[in-house]
C-alpha cells in the first residue's frame, strides 16, 4: 500500500510536469515506447512465478535440494545459493525475494538449521547476481534499451565477469562468517506433517526455539504452499515445464514481454481448470506497476530539467578503472540513499559507453546492501521474513552491508575493467 501511495504521488507530479510542458509530446511518446514493454514483462513474470509457487514448484525444488545436500549444511547452503542465483538470473531478483525466501526458511527450519546464513544469502544474491541478463533486474531492462536493444547474449558478454565477481565475493564472505553454522549436519528426510521444533536465528546472533507449521495462504502471501496445495501433480508438472520452456525463450532475443505473457496466459488457463480460486487480481503487482509508472514519469521530468547535471561532478568521465569505480560508487551511494531505480535513472545520461553503463549497473544492482530501502527486493524479502517470524536486525544487516557492498562493487568493477 505504501508503494502504491508513493507511486500515485509520483504519477501526479509527473503528470503535472507533462501538462505544464516540461515534457514534450515526442518525449512522452518515447517514454511510453520504452517503459510499456518493461511493465508488461514485470506483470507477466510476476503472474508466472506466483502461479508456479502456488503449484508447488519452488517448494518441490527446495525439498529436492535438502535431500541432495546429503545431511551437510554446507552442501545445502551451496545448493540453495545456486537456486537463488538461477531464480534471480532468469526470473528476476524480486521473484527470488518474494517466492524463494519462504521456501528457504521452510527448508532450513525443517532441517533444524539456523535460518540467518541462508536468508542473508538469498537477499544478497538476489541483488548481486542480478547483473547477467536483461531479465534479471528492471534496471537491466532499462539499460538494454539504452544500449540500442542489445541482445541477451551481448548483454551477458558485457556483464559476465562482474556478474561472476558479484556471486563469489558475497559467498566467500558468508562462508567465512558463518563457517560454524555451515559445518552442522541435518537429517536428509523431511519431518512429519505435524509442527517440528527447530531454531530461529535473530539479527543479534541469538537462537530461539519455535514451532514450524504449514498454513494455507492465498497467492502472494509469502508462505509456501500447504501440503494439499502442492499435491496436484498435474499443476506441479505443468508449471515446472512452463518455467523450463520459458528460460530459453527469455534469452532468445525475442522481446521478453512476449514469452512471459504467453507463459502467464498458459498457466492462467491451466489454473482455471485445476484451481480457479487462485486466479484473483492480487496476482498482478499493482503497487509495483503504479510505483514504477510514477517513478519513470517523474524522473523523466526531472531529467529534462537537468537533474543529471547534479551527479556529473561525482560520476566523472572516462573508462579507466578509477573512472568506472567512481561511477559505480556514485550509483551505489545513490541507491542506498534513495533507491536503486531512481539512482539508475538519474545517472543513466552519464553512461556514454557500454563499459560505463556496466559500471553503473554494478553500483545500483550490487551496491544496495546497506539500507533497507536501497532495493525493493530487500524490502520484500524482509516482509516475508517477518510473516514467518524470522527476525533480522536492520542494524546488523547494515553493518554487514557496509563491509560486503564496497568489497563486491570494487571487485566487480575490477573484473569489468580487466575484461572490457
Amino acid at each position: 500500500m505504501r508503494l502504491a501511495v508513493v507511486g500515485a504521488i509520483l504519477l501526479v507530479l509527473g503528470s503535472v510536469a507533462a501538462v505544464s510542458g516540461t515534457l514534450t509530446a515526442a518525449e512522452l511518446t518515447a517514454l511510453v515506447d520504452r517503459v510499456v514493454p518493461i511493465l508488461l514483462f514485470v506483470a507477466a513474470i510476476t503472474v508466472v512465478t506466483e502461479l508456479a509457487s502456488e503449484a508447488g514448484v519452488f517448494l518441490w525444488a527446495g525439498r529436492r535440494l535438502r535431500f541432495w545436500g546429503f545431511g551437510s549444511s554446507l552442501a545445502l547452503w551451496l545448493l540453495l545459493a545456486l537456486l537463488a542465483t538461477l531464480s534471480t538470473v532468469f526470473l528476476s531478483l524480486d521473484t527470488t525475494a518474494v517466492l524463494l525466501t519462504p521456501v528457504v526458511v521452510t527448508v532450513v527450519r525443517q532441517a533444524g538449521l539456523p535460518p540467518l546464513p541462508f536468508v542473508l544469502t538469498t537477499v544478497w544474491l538476489a541483488n548481486t547476481t542480478s547483473l547477467l541478463l536483461p531479465v534479471s533486474n528492471l534496471t537491466n531492462l532499462l539499460a538494454q534499451h539504452s544500449l540500442g536493444g542489445l541482445s541477451p547474449a551481448g548483454f551477458a558478454s558485457l556483464m559476465w565477469a562482474p556478474a561472476l565477481a558479484c556471486l563469489l565475493v558475497p559467498m566467500i564472505f558468508l562462508g567465512i562468517v558463518f563457517r560454524r553454522e555451515l559445518g552442522r549436519r541435518y537429517s536428509r528426510f523431511p519431518p512429519g506433517p505435524a509442527g517440528q521444533t527447530g531454531s530461529r536465528r535473530t539479527g543479534s546472533g541469538q537462537t530461539e526455539s519455535h514451532q514450524s507449521e504449514s498454513h494455507e495462504t492465498g497467492p502472494g502471501q509469502g508462505n509456501t504452499p500447504a501440503p494439499n496445495q502442492a499435491g496436484d501433480r498435474i499443476l506441479l508438472a505443468t508449471a515446472g515445464a512452463v518455467l523450463v520452456a520459458l528460460v530459453p525463450a527469455l534469452v532468445s532475443g525475442i522481446p521478453v514481454w512476449i514469452p512471459a505473457s504467453a507463459a502467464a496466459v498458459l498457466l492462467t488457463l491451466i489454473f482455471a481448470f485445476r484451481r480457479r480460486q487462485v486466479l484473483t487480481l492480487r496476482l498482478i503487482p499493482w503497487s509495483l506497476l503504479l510505483f514504477a509508472s510514477g517513478l519513470f514519469l517523474a524522473m523523466e521530468s526531472f531529467l529534462t530539467l537537468g537533474g543529471s547535471a547534479l551527479l556529473g561532478s561525482l560520476a566523472g568521465e572516462g573508462q579507466d578503472f578509477p573512472d568506472l569505480l567512481r561511477l559505480a560508487a556514485t550509483g551505489a551511494a545513490g541507491a542506498n540513499a534513495v533507491n536503486n531505480l531512481p539512482a539508475y535513472l538519474l545517472a543513466e545520461p552519464l553512461t556514454e559507453t557500454p563499459q560505463r553503463m556496466a559500471a553503473l549497473l554494478i553500483g545500483v544492482n550490487a551496491g544496495p546492501l546497506v539500507t533497507p530501502w536501497a532495493s525493493l527486493a530487500t524490502l520484500l524479502w524482509h516482509e516475508r521474513l517477518v510473516r514467518m517470524n524470522v527476525l533480522v536486525s536492520w542494524k546488523g544487516y547494515a553493518v554487514f552491508g557496509l563491509i560486503i557492498a564496497p568489497l563486491t562493487v570494487v571487485t566487480a568493477v575490477a573484473a569489468l575493467a580487466a575484461t572490457a
